[in-house]
């Protein structure tokens, strides 16, 4: 079955938002501060540059070739980029808080 119209452009938009988002707090944070690093600020470092990868990839994966043209491939593994991307952001976010 085939994605609805505007869906690659939904999945593209939200990513590069939540993108945005995330480097946007991960500079509020205090990534330069002059502290020294804990193991739980290696873990947010970590997890947010995974998520930054996998919403970085959305585009192109969610507009990237498949046959046959009426396959919704491409589209479905962006779909799951962008789930583990805003997840892995998500999970950064609450572990700079928590710890």
């Amino acid at each position: 079955m085939p994605s609805p119209t505007g869906s690659v452009v939904a999945l593209s938009s939200a990513s590069a938002t939540t993108f945005s988002i995330g480097i946007v707090y991960l500079g509020y944070w205090g990534i330069h501060e002059p502290a020294p690093w804990k193991f739980a600020d290696a873990l947010v470092v970590l997890f947010a540059l995974g998520g930054f990868a996998c919403l970085g990839l959305v585009p192109w994966m969610a507009t990237r070739s498949v046959e046959p043209e009426s396959s919704d491939a491409g589209i479905r593994v962006a779909r799951r980029l962008f789930l583990s991307g805003v997840s892995a952001i998500w999970l950064a976010v609450t572990l700079s808080i928590v710890f």
